[in-house]
């Protein structure tokens, strides 16, 4: 037997690794397990280029309670190590990093996901273990090793009786983590971390019916049937999916393949996805993936980290901004690359190299792939933009490069359920929509209930009205005014149409300068000043004789203010206010002005700008009471 003192020369470095990575110290059991896998598939690679020695088989991993004796097993049939090899990577190797680990994370505790990432993944078992021992045989077969450690420095190493090739793992689970000696967290934690690994992993039996036999049935003599029960027999119950969808070539899977694999990642989730996007890269980088685009609302705080990041099949996180841009985390899914570091800082990552080419090459794949599938079936496209459009918009203010591909498949929707791509809509509305300084102004609305009368306006005039609901459409509206040549976005509501468009012919107003004035101000004696602008504007005569309209550079602002940006303005803190355009040309304003008594002037004011209020949905409360009740008083 050797005994020794593990090549470090810090003495006490189990109970720090135990106290910076205590806040994921349920960790331990990938790492171990990603370790088991290493092993066996490295044994597996041996095998293929005609290693003599290697029989390859059906190996497998088990991980095994023993409550009684506190106890937690894992065994693998990998590649096994010779007491040279135990001796160089348990007490050399997996300590070559400990003392720059301590120097570089003994003041940031938070900043604890670094297992792995100095070679200390098997020492991670002493987070939750009071002893640990290993017993292993090599492929070679030499003689089998057996490993002792009570987790201070000293170890013994001395031969053993083991036939099998390959390692176990024995942890003697310390009092303060007796969790993991619970089924239901370990099974957890396989869950978790372990679900898509390349061997498959064994935690315990089950029983499951007899492949092999078929149940008989019988008639007795009055011809009831009665059929023999289901043979039982029981297998291993292997917790994992080692051949998960990503692995495969996209040629060798169907629709429902893909559907199949979006309920295995969420079981609990009972919509169907809208459509995938399977990654597939070999260089620069490696990467594997699929992303399924769920169906969307407009509500941006849907929830995220439901992404998942893999290394070679070992789980990794779901919180993966900064890996997968920011736009694209609303999407489901599983994206694999062994160019990821398993585990460190968030910071590093977001810094690291690979990471940002692996950021901007998804960018491009699902900007592709948006153009393809509105390519090919654009009706289908058409049909599932409002489940998708908050992802796209979202991406064409966020990533330049995403924006510039966009003008493929980002669709313009109209009132009347028609879509346009940016160039379509462009040459169908220039003709008609371009103003008097030769801008062409695109007309939108955002609710087509309460800016009916006004969509109805444009459209007496043939022109066409956008429907953009989308809570940062301010945003995406402020961005194609600002690259788009020569083009302004006007809400339809924003003024009277013929202000919206200006064109050349000025219409003559029936009012002279004298009646106009006469006018303001008896307006302006009756309308609050705080909340209306008064503007006398000459107008077609059969127009509104009050039309209520917010600025659009106003509106704008406090609309990009509440999802975030244009504070600067500070717009959130501004009284609501409009302006009231009052048709001189219309009949009802001349009988204002011309109405003798000064009492029935004002109850056509207030009439007139109630039922304006309410066409902009702005009339509530006791003031719509008193507008119903006047009303009736007038039929009366």
């Amino acid at each position: 037997m050797t005994k020794g003192n593990i090549n470090v020369s810090v003495e006490n470095i189990f109970p720090l690794i135990k106290k910076f990575l205590y806040s994921d110290h349920e960790i331990f059991l990938r790492e171990l397990i990603s370790n088991a896998t290493d092993a066996t598939l490295k044994l597996k690679h041996l095998s293929n280029v005609g290693d003599a020695k290697v029989e390859y088989g059906n190996p497998k991993i088990e991980v095994k309670i023993d409550k009684d004796n506190k106890k937690l097993h894992i065994t693998d049939q990998g590649l096994g190590m010779t007491a040279d090899e135990v001796e160089k990577y348990i007490n050399q190797v997996a300590f070559s990093g400990a003392e720059e680990f301590l120097d570089k994370y003994k003041d940031s505790a938070k900043d604890s996901g670094i297992i792995g990432h100095f070679g200390l993944g098997f020492y991670s078992a002493f987070m939750v273990a009071e002893k640990v021992e290993i017993i292993t045989k090599s492929y070679t077969n030499e003689p089998a090793a057996h490993w002792t450690c009570d987790g201070s420095p000293e170890f013994t190493l001395e031969p053993t009786e083991k036939t099998e090739r390959g390692t176990e793992i024995i942890l003697h689970i310390a009092e303060d983590s007796t969790e993991f000696l619970e089924e239901s967290r370990i099974r957890e934690l396989l869950n978790k971390y372990n679900k898509f690994m390349p061997i498959p992993i064994k935690f315990g039996t089950k029983e499951i019916n007899d492949p092999e036999h078929e149940p008989k049935t019988t008639k007795d003599k009055d011809g009831k049937e009665t059929t023999e029960p289901h043979r039982k027999i029981t297998v291993d119950d292997i917790i994992n999916n080692p051949n998960p969808a990503w692995t495969k070539q996209p040629a060798d899977l169907n629709d429902e393949d893909y559907s199949n694999f979006y309920r295995e990642l969420y079981p609990m989730q009972f919509e169907e996805p809208l459509f995938n996007i399977h990654l597939n890269v070999d260089y620069p980088f490696n990467l594997t993936g699929i992303l399924y685009f769920p169906k969307m609302t407009n509500d941006l705080n849907i929830q995220k980290d439901k992404i998942q990041l893999y290394q070679n099949q070992v789980f990794v996180t779901d919180n993966v901004e900064g890996i997968v841009p920011e736009f694209l985390t609303m999407l489901r899914g599983v994206i694999d690359s062994p160019d990821i570091p398993l585990n460190v800082s968030r910071s590093y990552l977001q810094a690291d190299g690979a990471v940002k080419k692996i950021s901007s090459y998804i960018t491009r794949k699902v900007a592709d792939k948006l153009k393809s599938l509105f390519n090919n079936s654009r009706e289908d496209f058409e049909a599932k933009w409002n489940d998708i459009k908050i992802v796209i918009e979202y991406g064409m203010l966020s990533e330049e490069k995403f924006f510039e591909k966009a003008d493929a498949f980002a669709l313009y929707p109209t009132v009347d359920g028609k879509y346009y791509t940016y160039e379509e809509l462009y040459n169908k509305i220039k003709a008609k929509q371009t103003d008097k300084d030769d801008k062409l102004v695109i007309l939108y609305a955002s609710d087509k209930d309460a800016q009916h009368s006004y969509i109805e306006a444009a459209k007496a005039k043939d022109y066409e009205v956008l429907l953009l609901d989308s809570p940062i459409v301010s945003h995406l509206i402020q961005k194609l005014e600002s690259t788009k040549e020569n083009i302004s976005f006007a809400r339809v509501d924003g003024d009277h149409i013929d202000n919206l468009i200006k064109k050349d012919d000025t219409i003559i107003s029936k009012l002279d300068e004298d009646q106009k004035k006469s006018l303001d101000e008896l307006l302006k004696e009756v309308i609050p000043s705080e909340k209306f602008m008064v503007q006398l504007e000459a107008m077609d005569s059969n127009a509104s004789p009050f039309i209520i309209t917010q600025p659009e550079f106003m509106r704008r602002m406090k609309e990009m203010q509440q999802t975030g940006g244009g504070g600067m303005f500070g717009m959130g803190n501004m009284p609501e206010m409009y302006n009231l355009v009052v048709n001189t040309n219309s009949e009802l304003v001349g009988e204002i002005l011309n109405t003798k008594t000064k009492k029935k002037q004002e109850r056509l004011i207030n009439q007139s700008l109630d039922l304006a209020r309410l066409s902009q949905g702005l009339l509530k409360g006791e003031e719509l009471t008193n507008f119903i009740k006047r009303s009736y008083d007038m039929i009366k």
